[in-house]
């Protein structure tokens, strides 16, 4: 399906307040394409702004770095400002909250559960030696190791496209071990063991089954899985 300035599309939102309903439902809105390259988040803020000031969302930068806005769209976990409606060819959009994930309303999931496995892994360098007195240099080489994982935008869609996240309730999950990797790939980094310690674990990395529905859901086009591997050959490597 082919969209020219002027045409309409159907947004069909699912609606929950965990206030006052007692399951979800779904309402339709008519949406104008406006113009070329008009993204999912601009249909969004042009139903709020202008049909249903009820409808809630999140959303901040609108550059796809904040990671605020992820939701389901079509059935694939998407961030709504990254994502083209015209990509999509559909005359019919569905959008959902994040699966596996406790909604507050609308849109809008409670992320607090997500947010605390990302806190466990230490996502931040460790130092255990004097600063020196400058900058912590690192080398080319080591710098481009990161390349690849340091861009998550902590937007949860790999790990709500989990099966293993949904079912296991403490599985970090694959946002949080790309995280990892990332500081525990750093040359800079002085935690590696005690971060390592935390993964090795069967709610760490060792949860992970390949399933890799986390790639394709991935706004940045990272690889979560080949992150986990890594993790997991350097536990393998340390203890033997």
């Amino acid at each position: 399906m082919s969209l020219a300035v002027g045409d309409k599309i159907i947004f069909k939102i699912q609606r929950f307040s965990s206030d006052t309903d007692k399951k979800e439902h779904y309402e339709d809105y008519e949406v104008e394409y406006r113009k070329d390259g008009m993204m999912i988040l601009d249909g969004l803020n042009q139903i709020r702004w202008e049909q249903d000031g009820t409808l809630s969302y999140r959303r901040s930068c609108r550059e796809g770095v904040c990671g605020s806005d992820g939701m389901n769209i079509n059935g694939v976990n998407m961030v709504s400002c990254m994502t083209h409606i015209s990509d999509l060819k559909s005359s019919v959009i569905t959008i959902r909250p994040l699966p596996g994930f406790p909604i507050v309303k609308d849109l809008v999931c409670d992320m607090t559960d997500f947010f605390n496995k990302y806190y466990v892994v230490k996502p931040y360098l460790v130092e255990k030696t004097p600063p020196p007195g400058e900058e912590r240099l690192q080398s080319i080489e080591d710098r481009n190791k990161l390349n690849g994982i340091y861009e998550c935008i902590l937007c949860a869609c790999c790990s709500s496209s989990c099966p293993s996240y949904w079912a296991d309730p403490d599985y970090l999950g694959p946002s949080a071990l790309i995280n990892a990797a990332r500081f525990v790939l750093d040359s800079r980094d002085e935690g590696k063991d005690e971060r390592l310690d935390i993964l090795n674990d069967k709610h760490g990395v060792w949860r992970c089954h390949t399933i890799t529905n986390c790639i394709p859901a991935c706004p940045k086009e990272l690889n979560p899985t080949k992150a986990i591997a890594e993790l997991q050959q350097t536990i393998v490597s340390r203890k033997y």
